[in-house]
């Protein structure tokens, strides 16, 4: 469905037979893309500095340190090894908010095992000091419990509260049940202090695992608090369909496996192979968009609220792997009004998108394409 945009200008409001001019809303603007680099090797998360200069996340193994126009690397940052395999390796990065006092930058990274669990894995969280052009006072200071086999569904999304506590999105590692576990960390998400410690307010609904903020996840691969708000917002794959833009919910279960509008792979499509029949309410918090009956792979999730795009204000922007293309999701509420499938002519696989210091918008592509949509 087209994201139908209703202008409203010179219309006059009549109250007891005086008219009322209203102001007119701001005039859209065509917005176009511009490709700043293309020589990066498999990206997956970006953030900016307070300067503008910016971080950008290699899946092998370095955080690339950008100009503010994205075109020359200043340096590249060493980090601990990562296990880069499959959707494995060096994913997100974020800046920590009293930055310009103390310069913690925060990634999350997909990490061996150790010992006779060397051969298994899991997302894990570090900081490290940025200090000129090298990272100094580097700290592991979280783990995704347990550590298991295979090479997918990692999450590792990072997002800061106004608090300056942190939330981690964590993937169920395609073990499906371990979503539901309360004594691990698989199909999570957390909330954290900037140390790793666990913060006060958190639900209380794990007694081994209190960082634990909601459960019932499959693969959160974007979020996004909604702005105005400590209000956290993610978006996750579904299986065969069911991809979902979650609104989250201290303490709530968010279906999978139980249930989900997705289907198994290879099932046929429709809705009678939906898990658990598709139907949330009351036990489960039904997703606020879904999409059916294929996917479109989401990741990377930002509402925007830059002046470059006034059509766009408010509005939750995401990026689509299988999909090639942004999704827009316009909202009234909690609830989804329109939805528009946008740049789809650029036949990318948005990795990433955030909204940089100027209100631009900005693209990270798995083809290694750092790509800003401007005015």
């Amino acid at each position: 469905m087209r994201l139908i945009t209703l202008l409203f200008a010179g219309v006059a409001l009549l109250s007891m037979g005086t008219a009322v001019a209203q102001p007119a809303a701001a005039k859209p603007v065509t917005p176009r893309t511009v490709v700043l680099n293309s020589s990066l090797k498999s990206p997956w998360g970006l953030a900016f500095l307070p300067d503008g200069r910016m971080l950008v996340t290699q899946k092998a193994g370095s955080i690339l340190l950008l100009d503010a126009q994205g075109e020359r690397t200043i340096a590249t940052l060493a980090v601990p090894p990562v296990v880069f395999r499959n959707q494995g390796g060096l994913l997100d990065v974020a800046v920590d908010p009293d930055f310009a006092r103390d310069p913690w930058i925060y990634w999350t990274y997909t990490e061996a095992g150790s010992g006779a669990e060397e051969a298994l894995s899991g997302t894990a969280l570090a900081r490290g000091r940025l200090i000129g052009t090298a990272l100094q006072d580097i700290q592991v200071i979280y783990r995704q419990a347990p550590k298991t086999t295979g090479a997918g569904h990692f999450g590792a999304r990072i997002v800061f509260r106004p608090d300056k506590t942190m939330f981690v999105t964590l993937g169920d590692r395609q073990k499906l049940d371990p979503a539901q576990d309360l004594d691990g960390t698989l199909g999570k998400v957390i909330r954290l202090n900037r140390d790793g410690s666990v913060p006060e307010g958190n639900p209380g609904i794990s007694q081994t695992r209190p960082e634990i903020w909601t459960y019932g996840h499959r693969n959160p691969q974007g979020a996004a608090l909604r702005p105005g708000t400590s209000e956290l917002w993610v978006n996750e794959h579904g299986p065969q369909g069911g991809d979902e833009l979650n609104r989250i919910v201290a303490g709530r279960n968010y279906g999978w496996p139980k249930v989900s509008y997705g289907c198994p792979y290879g099932a046929p499509k429709g809705e009678a192979c939906r898990y658990g029949g598709g139907v949330h309410e009351p036990a489960y918090e039904p997703p606020v968009s879904f999409w059916v009956p294929t996917s479109f792979a989401p990741s990377g999730l930002v509402f925007y609220s830059g002046r470059r795009f006034p059509q766009w204000q408010g509005d939750a922007l995401m990026g689509a792997l299988a999909g090639t293309a942004v999704w827009r999701v316009r909202l009234d509420g909690n609830r989804e009004v329109a939805r528009e499938r946008l740049f789809a002519d650029l036949r990318e696989r948005v990795r990433d998108i955030r909204e940089g210091p100027e209100g631009h918008l900005y693209l990270l592509t798995d083809s290694g394409k750092l790509i800003q949509i401007r005015d």
